[in-house]
């Protein structure tokens, strides 16, 4: 039995909040409701909900972010946390068999984690990924599935980034050169 699974990626204080270290503000607030349905729908239909989350240590010399960005995700601190509704989420259903979070250390929820072995292991063989930042995280993340080739979903409201412009050209890539649905 094939599986599916959605991908709720980055969406912590640091990103959304309006007090977060690096913040896609306004925008990354809103899609928080379309996130959660989709959450649920996911779960009812026996389906995974991943989270993986960004995770970085404070001033750490061998990270190449440390050098692009403002320290944001840190071990332990607020900023790492999952943001409002998904905290509350979470919460709730943390203890769930479907429901998997851990942390990732690039871009790509692929990059340096088991998350290819935990989707083959499960027969998921398709993802719909959300969260932060569309041109961003969700991009390098979905570039690596597509090499895997799982087909995509990107549900355009349940996706955000910084800019107008980055979202418009994200979106664009996952469908013209990635072939996904975008919904």
């Amino acid at each position: 039995m094939s599986h599916n699974a959605l991908l709720i990626i980055d969406y912590t204080n640091d990103f959304v909040d309006s007090n977060g270290a690096l913040t896609a503000g306004k925008s990354a607030q809103l899609i928080a409701p379309g996130i959660i349905t989709l959450a649920d729908q996911f779960l009812a239909n026996d389906d995974y909900v991943i989270l993986p989350t960004d995770l970085h240590v404070e001033d750490d010399p061998f990270h190449p972010e440390s050098t692009l960005f403002p320290p944001h995700n840190l071990a332990n601190t607020w900023g790492h946390e999952f943001y409002g509704p998904l905290a509350n989420w979470y919460a709730e259903h943390q203890a769930d068999p479907h429901v998997y979070a851990f942390a990732k250390n690039r871009y790509s929820a692929f990059a340096n984690t088991n998350l290819d072995n935990f989707l083959r292991e499960r027969e998921i063989n398709a993802l719909t990924l959300t969260g932060v930042c569309t041109d961003i995280c969700v991009l390098h993340t979905a570039v690596a599935a597509y090499n895997l080739n799982y087909p995509l979903t990107i549900p355009a409201d349940a996706v955000a980034t910084f800019t107008p412009n980055g979202q418009k050209w994200a979106l664009a890539h996952f469908k013209n050169s990635l072939g996904a649905t975008i919904i």
